[in-house]
């Protein structure tokens, strides 16, 4: 499933049309539960209720929710939030979306919400998450939460203090769309596969990127419009939240399915 951004309706829509139970199916989402859409709450509170029939990645409105929870930043204008951090089970829907992965690999697919930057194997793309994910789920989460807005670094160093090498970590998973081959991040374009910056390209477009053999599933990158140039690549964002369809993929045949209602 693609970024769901608080819209329950095209949800429950399109788990019906595909007869999805949740006593033998389970929906995979690519991050992005809540924000801009008018049910965050709502949604929220629905797929955590599916329990073992339901997992899913951090993607950067995630965060976004547990880092203003926190006070780290104030809502911005466009957020729709607020019921979420007014509601009676909020402290439950929190620590829940707090203990979620960064990256899942499983039956052979790899989702992530953003991307794998083109320097980095599978293997090192796990051992990435892990390092935030560990800190976002301990007791020492504001180290992360308090550090994680910001466009700089670009790349990840090794020599980077461990609040910017999590900041460049989680730049990668959740907010990536164009790159350099070296991993560099341009992060203010957020058009289409054909407005990559000069010097950059799609962080997947790169011909010596080191996970081209992995089935990649990702979300985030609404503009693409579901078309990502490559094999091994399911892109699941095709923009709900700006007039869109919401997007699923059967894991076994490869098949969408799509559903537009409100």
């Amino acid at each position: 499933m693609g970024d769901l951004q608080g819209c329950l309706q095209p949800l429950l829509c399109l788990l019906k049309r595909v007869n999805f139970n949740p006593e033998k199916d389970q929906l995979w989402a690519a991050g992005d539960i809540v924000n801009r859409g008018p049910q965050s709450l709502e949604t929220l509170r629905y797929v955590k209720s599916l329990g073992t029939a339901f997992k899913m990645v951090l993607g950067n409105h995630d965060l976004h929710l547990l880092a203003t929870a926190r006070g780290i930043k104030p809502l911005n204008t466009k957020d729709t939030l607020s019921e979420i951090l007014n509601a009676t089970d909020r402290e439950e829907l929190l620590s829940w979306l707090q203990q979620q992965p960064l990256l899942l690999y499983e039956h052979g697919y790899v989702m992530v919400h953003a991307g794998i930057p083109p320097q980095w194997t599978l293997k090192t793309a796990l051992t990435k998450a892990k390092i935030v994910e560990s800190i976002i789920q301990s007791e020492n989460a504001d180290l992360f939460f308090n550090n994680m807005y910001g466009n700089f670094p670009c790349r990840w160093q090794e020599s980077q203090t461990l609040e910017v090498q999590l900041r460049t970590i989680t730049n990668y998973f959740t907010r990536m769309r164009f790159c350099d081959l070296q991993g560099n991040l341009e992060l203010s374009v957020k058009e289409g596969a054909d407005k990559a910056p000069e010097g950059f390209s799609p962080w997947y477009s790169h011909s010596k990127r080191k996970t081209a053999n992995q089935k990649i599933i990702f979300g985030h990158w609404a503009a693409l419009e579901g078309n990502a140039e490559g094999e091994n690549l399911f892109p699941l964002d095709t923009g709900c939240i700006w007039g869109g369809r919401l997007r699923l993929m059967n894991l076994t045949t490869r098949q969408y399915s799509h559903c537009s209602c409100s």
